[in-house]
């Protein structure tokens, strides 16, 4: 079951559970679309995978099993994220 984290782990952005903004990795690291998508160009800074859309978890089951509410707001360095993507950014997702 996803975490549902609340908030952008690199700028800080809030990313409730209702939000459309919200990108994670596999390993479920979470990125509001402008540092998923501009920043990190599509390449998680942590494991080197890439993005796609954090589902929205249904109201219903939100009340019996609520997102996180734990900050992870650690902004990642983007000289060192620099070198990732300069081995991953032209390489697809499946072939990283």
């Amino acid at each position: 079951m996803l975490e549902i984290r609340p908030c952008c782990e690199h700028c800080g952005k809030d990313l409730p559970n209702e939000s459309t903004d919200a990108m994670i990795c596999s390993f479920e690291c979470t990125y509001c679309k402008d540092c998923a998508l501009d920043v990190f160009k599509d390449v998680c800074p942590s494991c080197g995978g890439n993005f796609v859309s954090r589902p929205i978890r249904p109201k219903i089951e939100l009340e019996k099993k609520p997102g996180s509410m734990n900050r992870k707001h650690i902004p990642k360095n983007i000289e060192k994220h620099q070198e990732m993507l300069e081995r991953y950014h032209n390489v697809p997702p499946e072939k990283r």
